[in-house]
């Protein structure tokens, strides 16, 4: 491979965010799906509109590991031993909605982090149209953020960890 466009740690961060994509998609079902409360209506096709972003981004992220020369992660064993994120069952009432918000203001959070990781990474090895990439999906990320913790009447960083 040219040296030149050689980004090993790159193709790696890629790969996390495959899995953490595949994993967040899972815990935003299951929120849609197990969701109860007074704004179930406003709510629920959210989730939906939430899952749809993020398995475009997790599309585009394995095309460009693939350009990049790598293999993304494709199959569920790969997906939750590669993940940052929780793989929980949950049940109903076992949360109220805003507990249920909260968690995946949580999981956003990480992934917002994990984008950003990946873009410093991209920085340091010189790979610009990656980072064009990841900076509209962090950019997406940090709205839903921002959009869930208006909802739980908090900051958009208020209990950031």
């Amino acid at each position: 491979m040219n040296q030149k466009y050689d980004y090993p740690k790159t193709r790696a961060q890629l790969n996390q965010l495959v899995a953490d994509l595949e994993q967040v998609q899972t815990n935003v079902h299951q929120t849609h799906w197990y969701m109860r409360g007074k704004q179930f209506f406003n709510l629920h096709p959210e989730m939906d509109e939430f899952n749809e972003d993020f398995a475009d981004e997790e599309d585009e992220i394995a095309e460009r590991l693939i350009a990049l020369n790598g293999a993304p992660f494709s199959t569920t064993h790969e997906f939750i031993e590669n993940t940052g994120l929780p793989d929980e069952e949950i049940k109903f009432d076992q949360y109220s909605l805003p507990e249920l918000m909260q968690r995946l203001v949580d999981n956003f959070r990480y992934l917002r982090d994990q984008f950003q990781k990946l873009i410093d990474i991209t920085d340091e090895e010189n790979d610009q149209p990656t980072q064009d990439i990841i900076n509209g999906f962090k950019s997406d990320v940090d709205k839903k953020i921002w959009m869930l913790t208006a909802y739980l009447d908090q900051g958009p960083f208020d209990g950031d960890k």
